[in-house]
């Protein structure tokens, strides 16, 4: 099982976190988020693969941010289109992965992922809220059954430190892990360490 820790900025956490040997670690490029990166951190990762979170970015600025912070993924939330991403393809090169966020409520909602199949490496299901992440809001994943697309995903949503069974119980032949973020902080940035530990040795069984 894939795991993606998201809403890092902190240096000092980040090392902490990386040490639980997670996969992927997610920095949000959004000015009104709560954990916008507005400054390189002292510390990046470099034992597991650095994920930048933008939502409808100007092309050239993810380009920037993505070179100068050796991204490995590019998270896309907002509204982007399919010809945005294949632009932002031919500007980045096939080394950058690129994963596009979906918010979900129904099964109907599953029907905008169609247009990203074989444009995005990943898609990533998220619940409808106010804002496009880090709200802390859950979805019933059932209705993820409806899923029949061919493009791996990850689960998000409020997954919470009481949450490992449901994770553990939950099964679709395209999901490849889950994204953690708001339930697991301390404050903004600030993952509790220990909350995390415990979480992710009842998941990775």
């Amino acid at each position: 099982m894939v795991i993606k820790v998201c809403g890092m900025r902190d240096a000092e956490n980040i090392r902490e976190v990386e040490a639980l040997g997670i996969d992927l670690m997610g920095f949000i490029f959004w000015p009104k988020s709560s954990r916008y990166v507005s400054e390189r951190p002292s510390y990046l990762p470099t034992q597991c693969k650095r994920v930048g979170v933008f939502v409808n970015e100007n092309i050239g600025k993810v380009e920037h941010i993505a070179e100068d912070y050796a991204l490995d993924f590019i998270q896309l939330h907002g509204s982007e289109s399919s010809d945005f991403i294949c632009q932002l393809r031919s500007l980045c090169g096939d080394s950058i992965a690129i994963i596009k966020a979906f918010n979900i409520a129904t099964a109907e909602d599953l029907e905008k992922t169609k247009p990203y199949e074989g444009i995005v490496d990943n898609f990533l299901f998220d619940a409808k809220a106010q804002l496009p992440g880090g709200n802390g809001q859950q979805f019933d994943w059932s209705v993820l059954a409806d899923y029949v697309g061919e493009t791996p995903f990850l689960l998000s949503g409020g997954i919470g430190p009481n949450d490992a069974e449901r994770v553990n119980t939950f099964h679709h032949p395209k999901c490849i892990g889950i994204d953690l973020n708001s339930r697991f902080e301390l404050s903004p940035t600030i993952k509790d360490i220990n909350k995390l530990k415990i979480f992710l040795e009842k998941v990775k069984k």
